[in-house]
């Protein structure tokens, strides 16, 4: 698996990054969405970048211009709901993508102990394309192999998949590069060094499904 971690270089980014990680920014709800989706939007044009282009004419009203335009066919995930945000901001980039959507959540055992499912799932078929996934945290990974894992099984294998998970703890990284091959791509913002026994990342900033739509009972 290969790491990009865009928030090493200056950019606008990081601003968005700054502002979805302020608690007091955080009270804007429509504030916080929209900054997920712009999130979203910078690291759609990145992944751009990687796709396979090739050259079209295209007619304008006075002549024919010849135009390298990309070929990939895409999926674009979301791991609901908090993944639902990016996902805009990224299809907002790949306007002619198809949408895929699977639900994850923890099942508690003894302890501390969890493990993770993912129910339900909608997704187009993959074989042949490129499926990026987007979930704004990336805690333990767990979640995110629980999703991907959902995501082939119905929709069978990517030919490559790009994780967006702009805020991801360094214990997640690490597991992912151990379990996952050079078929993936992670793309992060922010790496941070600190994971709590309950599996919180410290800074992070806090449960952004709960910050974009409201709490839950």
């Amino acid at each position: 698996m290969k790491v990009i971690n865009l928030g090493e270089n200056n950019s606008v980014l990081n601003t968005y990054i700054a502002e979805i990680r302020d608690a007091r920014i955080q009270k804007d709800s429509l504030r916080f969405r929209t900054n997920l989706e712009r999130v979203g939007r910078v690291f759609g044009y990145e992944i751009s970048r990687t796709l396979a282009y090739s050259e079209k004419d295209v007619t304008t009203p006075l002549g024919v211009a010849r135009i390298a335009t990309f070929d990939t066919p895409l999926v674009i995930g979301a791991i609901l709901r908090a993944g639902m945000p990016l996902q805009a901001g990224l299809l907002s980039v790949f306007d002619h993508a198809e949408s895929a959507f699977v639900s994850t959540f923890r099942k508690l055992g003894k302890g501390d102990y969890f493990k993770v499912h993912a129910d339900y799932c909608t997704c187009p078929a993959l074989e042949g394309k490129t499926l990026v996934v987007a979930d704004p945290l990336l805690a333990t990974g767990a979640s995110m192999e629980s999703a991907l894992n959902k995501l082939e099984e119905e929709g069978g294998e990517a030919a490559h998949i790009h994780l967006v998970c702009p805020v991801a703890s360094r214990y997640a990284v690490d597991q992912l590069l151990q379990r996952l091959d050079s078929r993936y791509t992670l793309w992060v913002a922010a790496i941070d060094e600190e994971l709590t026994s309950h599996n919180y990342i410290i800074p992070g900033l806090g449960d952004a499904g709960d910050l974009a739509y409201g709490g839950k009972r």
